[in-house]
């Protein structure tokens, strides 16, 4: 009997809350702010959200914090609610914060009339000196004492649109001395008057996140509001709001994100990748996006294995980017259909094979499945192409490819051994001709050869051209966040390598086809890597990206 998997801290307070009582039901929710796409970070708070409910018999809503519109666009939210689908979740609601501005406001006049809420005219500036120090109690403003009635009548005239951008905020009225810096006497309401991709013109004031996120929970009756380490010291100001406001006890929980080595999260940073053109948008496969990861050729189950497998923890940390490949590795070993594709040819020809002779051989789908998946049929011919790397003129000892007198065999094929080859002026191999051996034919071999090397390889009548992109990881430093100047100068120049004129097996021609009939249909390219086909191929030029390679490259390069 397999060992039951032991909950994590958060699934613990769920737990006990149901069992107590404290909860019929528990309700989650997952709230983006709409200001760019989703990443892995995301994908994390995602499953953890989302699984909870479905372990625990709940619902999770999915609610946008759109409470800034001046970064804030519909093309975000859109992005959003098709990376949820694609994870394999759905959500019982779809609210915006926007849905609440009105009853945000008469929540802000309430906060006014019971005097724990005041208009402030003083700058940024000014605010920032008087907030004190963590060892420093900060200093009133001089409008902190306003009677309710002036501060009622100029938070009015700030929703009316009387006041320009930046003049005046709604502060809630806490204490000024408090240990947590946050409880001193934090903004509630801005002024901002910009159009609103929902709300359009209807209002110029907006809620700070601290003040729409918990009252947004409030509302919803969110059981377990979670939020990442960063939004402790929140929690306070949260717990203090609803207690004023006398609404629905919402309480939040915090865990720590998930950060990978050798990407930048944060959504300014990617977006500068984007509009300065150092990433081919949003959706990039070297991206951390959900999308660029999708892309790229990740599956769905390899991401949420990924962050279930991680864990939940408290307590920051660096997860290895080959840690999030493996993952995806594995998923593919088991479901990806097996191909040939030569990436840097170089002609082969078996100069005893009869002339004009072809036949078809066969390959299995996935070795891994029981069954194989079925197989297909591979064309072959006396001419080949084969990859360059497979042959050497002068081969080091232990070499178990191809060089002057050596034998490897083909996959699926025949044993093979090198004779002789051709250069041209420059003095570069074009041509090796090998001789073969007609009774060792995988499968049905009687010839006694024993050879350690086998190689794949692509007939060359039968060949399709396509274009094939390595990625790679995009930053050539774990953390080119923490080093030092622009971290955009860590970025890898050999983060993607374009192979315009790949060869690849004909049965590869049908993959925009296969991928139709399966919208998850990905390939192993044999002994190159796991690559999928690419949007921006078309009928006649097939683009497949390589989304990880057979093994873990940089974990080499460590040693070295």
């Amino acid at each position: 009997m397999s060992e039951e998997k032991s909950l994590n801290f958060i699934e613990e307070i769920v737990e006990n809350d149901l069992k107590s009582g404290k909860y019929a039901q528990i309700v989650t929710r997952f709230p983006p702010e709409p200001n760019g796409y989703l990443h892995i970070g995301h994908a994390s708070s995602i499953c953890l959200n989302f699984g909870l409910t479905q372990k625990f018999n709940g619902y999770t809503n999915l609610r946008f914090d759109d409470t800034n519109p001046v970064t804030e666009d519909t093309e975000y939210v859109e992005s959003i609610k098709n990376d949820i689908k694609w994870l394999g979740f759905t959500w019982e609601n779809e609210f915006y914060a926007s849905d609440y501005f009105d009853t945000l406001y008469t929540y802000a006049v309430k906060l006014i009339e019971k005097g724990l809420a005041y208009v402030d005219e003083i700058s940024a500036e000014e605010m920032a000196t008087l907030k004190g120090t963590p060892t420093e109690p900060g200093k009133d403003s001089p409008y902190r004492n306003r009677s309710t009635a002036e501060n009622l009548d100029l938070f009015e005239r700030m929703k009316n649109g009387e006041f320009p951008d930046g003049s005046r905020t709604l502060r809630a009225k806490i204490d000024m001395a408090h240990v947590n810096m946050l409880m001193r006497d934090p903004i509630l309401y801005r002024i901002k008057h910009t159009h609103h991709h929902r709300t359009g013109d209807k209002w110029c004031i907006y809620p700070m996140y601290d003040f729409a996120h918990g009252q947004s929970d409030a509302i919803e009756n969110v059981t377990h509001s979670i939020c990442t380490l960063e939004f402790i010291p929140h929690r306070e100001l949260y717990n203090w709001l609803i207690e004023q406001l006398e609404i629905y006890p919402s309480h939040q929980y915090e865990f720590a994100r998930k950060n990978l080595n050798y990407t930048v999260t944060s959504k300014r940073k990617l977006l500068q990748l984007v509009t300065e053109k150092y990433v081919n948008g949003w959706d990039d496969p070297r991206m951390p996006t959900i999308s660029g990861l999708r892309r790229r050729g990740f599956t769905p189950s390899s991401i949420r294995n990924f962050c279930d497998r991680t864990g939940i923890s408290k307590r920051d940390n660096l997860l290895e980017y080959s840690l999030l490949e493996f993952f995806i590795r594995e998923d593919l070993n088991k479901t990806s259909w097996r191909r040939m594709a030569v990436l840097d040819p170089i002609k082969m020809v078996i100069t005893n094979y009869p002339e004009g002779q072809e036949e078809l051989l066969h390959g299995e789908n996935n070795p891994e499945v029981e069954g194989h998946d079925g197989e297909r049929a591979i064309p072959f011919s006396k001419e080949l192409w084969i990859e360059r790397e497979d042959f050497m003129e002068e081969p080091p000892k232990k070499f178990f490819r191809l060089g002057p007198g050596l034998m490897s065999r083909l996959k699926n094929a025949y044993i093979v051994q090198c004779d002789s080859f051709v250069k041209d002026a420059d003095g570069n191999v074009t041509e090796i001709h090998c001789t073969y051996f007609p009774d060792s034919k995988s499968g049905e071999d009687t010839s006694g050869l024993k050879v350690k090397g086998t190689m794949h390889w692509v007939s060359v009548p039968h060949a399709k051209t396509a274009e094939v992109r390595l990625y790679d990881r995009l930053f050539t430093s774990e953390e080119p966040d923490r080093e030092e100047g622009d971290f955009k100068d860590y970025i890898n120049p050999e983060s993607l390598v374009v192979l315009k004129n790949a060869y690849i097996e004909p049965d590869l021609a049908n993959a925009s086809k296969q991928l139709e009939e399966n919208p998850d249909r990905r390939y192993q390219f044999i002994r190159k890597g796991y690559f999928c086909v690419d949007k921006d191929s078309t009928e006649d030029h097939l683009v497949f990206n390589r989304t990880v390679t057979l093994k873990d490259t940089w974990a080499k390069e460590v040693l070295r």
